[in-house]
């Protein structure tokens, strides 16, 4: 006598090229939902108006949202009539302390950051003139929380790249995942 399970894994194969059909035909694989006669991008410096200044933060953050574009879409870089215009300014870069340790035989009890937290902060805005019902004009924030013992430059060769990553993932969902 055969067991119940074999049958079931014998018509499981079966129905698996169905079940894929099926979810094709609802869902897209490409993960993209601009139009395929969106062809061109171009994506502006983000110049850092941020009271806090980071010098090399306009231009990084620049930088990695282009190659983001480039690279995961096949949209192609142009610098006149673009399908897609994205701008935007960065707003906002402040390092704040968020977890405060005194020292325990600290005279006068000092008190000191044991953690501090950077914000970055950006103003997008997304032109779409093939689909211009999908523009918009959106603030998009993120945050690292970091050890105090980390210098300034530290702080801006790693928690600055993982903000950025953050943003950029957010502003690409947005636009090209639309989740």
């Amino acid at each position: 006598m055969k067991h119940p399970l074999s049958t079931y894994r014998k018509n499981f194969w079966w129905l698996l090229p169905l079940l894929l059909v099926a979810v094709q035909s609802c869902y897209s694989f490409t993960l993209s939902s601009l139009s395929a006669d969106t062809k061109t991008i171009l994506i502006r410096e983000f110049p850092n108006n941020a009271a806090l200044m980071n010098p090399n933060l306009s231009q990084q953050f620049s930088i990695d949202i282009q190659n983001r574009f480039l690279q995961r879409t096949t949209l192609k870089g142009t610098t006149t009539d673009p399908d897609v215009l994205i701008e935007g300014e960065i707003t906002d870069y402040s390092i704040t302390p968020t977890t405060i340790s005194s020292a325990v035989n600290a005279p006068g009890g000092n008190i000191q950051a044991a953690q501090n937290k950077l914000t970055i902060t950006v103003k997008v805005h997304y032109e779409n003139k093939i689909e211009p019902e999908k523009s918009f004009d959106r603030t998009y924030s993120d945050e690292a929380v970091f050890s105090s013992n980390l210098d300034i430059n530290a702080i801006e060769a790693t928690q600055v790249k993982v903000v950025n990553e953050r943003i950029i993932n957010k502003i690409f969902n947005d636009i090209v995942a639309n989740w």
